[in-house]
């Protein structure tokens, strides 16, 4: 049983699971809309929103926490420089998820992921 359980593994191992995320947000910075499947999408949520909470600081500690995720020095330059003083006066609820189809080929559901 998994009540209460923390996370989704997605099928895949803790390192390519972390890959995963760390890939799909960095897409997600940049383009600031990106579809994917539900459950990796609702993953993500968790992952990005504790990151941009984490870049709102804006300090040089915060810069050396986002990049430590992200090892992207452009996403986080993006991250730290133009998405997270948008949301100074927010606490949480940074991200958006509509569901927008099922993909043909194998019947899995889709949704949009977007920054708000």
């Amino acid at each position: 049983m998994r009540h209460k359980h923390g996370y989704r593994k997605l099928g895949r191992t803790s390192s390519h699971r972390k890959a995963l995320l760390k890939n799909l947000s960095i897409a997600l910075i940049t383009h600031e809309k990106i579809e994917t499947g539900v459950f990796k999408a609702k993953e993500l949520q968790s992952y990005i929103e504790k990151l941009i909470t984490t870049a709102r600081v804006g300090d040089f500690n915060s810069h050396r926490a986002v990049f430590a995720h992200l090892q992207d020095k452009n996403a986080t330059k993006k991250l730290i420089n133009e998405i997270a003083p948008r949301y100074k006066e927010r606490n949480g609820g940074y991200t958006k998820i509509h569901r927008t189809r099922i993909r043909r080929g194998d019947a899995s559901m889709m949704a949009l992921i977007e920054l708000v």
